[in-house]
């Protein structure tokens, strides 16, 4: 077994907390903290995954109505022992050129497009942490024969847990957390010989 590099460990006894990430310069990018421990996305990036997240993020600034901000990639403080990081994120915020976090009080919907390497965490662990932070809107986006399928969460006050309010295939159209229409089938190119159904 090798040595880790003295930044791998953590500062104390009861592991890293939420401010401890702005302080890893050497981390590798989309470092994420999951319950006060350091989680690695280690596998390369599927083009199929960069490809949906680019272009959801450019139809959801569009779509956005002022006020909230959409912004790929950025962590959302939950709580001091965990700062995830989503593929999108919707928040009630201005823009800052120096941020580096998301408060969740002031994020209204988080997409995670599912990969092997992120799909459980997406499903469970973070289905169940964005809504114990009170994060009122959650997407899980499902790769299905090449195409995107996006599942839908909302966050069931009385009980802070997630309720699933559809699951989308070809087009996403919801009233909240603002009017969504999305054409999921434009998100990512056809497979080579695969056509579209209209």
């Amino acid at each position: 077994m090798s040595d880790l590099p003295d930044w791998m460990y953590p500062p104390r006894a009861e592991g890293w907390f939420a401010e401890d990430l702005d302080r890893l310069p050497q981390a590798p990018r989309h470092t994420e903290l999951i319950d006060g421990a350091l989680v690695f996305m280690m596998s390369p990036q599927r083009s199929w995954h960069s490809r949906a997240v680019t272009a959801l993020t450019a139809v959801l600034e569009e779509l956005v109505p002022d006020g909230l901000l959409a912004e790929r990639e950025m962590t959302i403080r939950l709580d001091g022992r965990n700062r995830p990081e989503p593929d999108l994120v919707v928040a009630e915020v201005d823009y800052d050129p120096d941020r580096t976090w998301f408060d969740a009080a002031d994020v209204r919907l988080v997409v995670e497009v599912a990969s092997p390497e992120s799909a459980h965490r997406d499903r469970t662990v973070k289905l169940r942490k964005y809504a114990e932070a009170g994060i009122p809107h959650y997407w899980v986006i499902e790769e299905e024969e090449g195409l995107p399928v996006v599942h839908v969460y909302e966050l069931d006050h009385p009980t802070s847990a997630c309720a699933v309010a559809g699951i989308f295939h070809k087009r996403l159209e919801r009233p909240v957390p603002f009017p969504v229409d999305v054409d999921l089938d434009a998100l990512v190119p056809a497979r080579k010989g695969q056509k579209r159904a209209d």
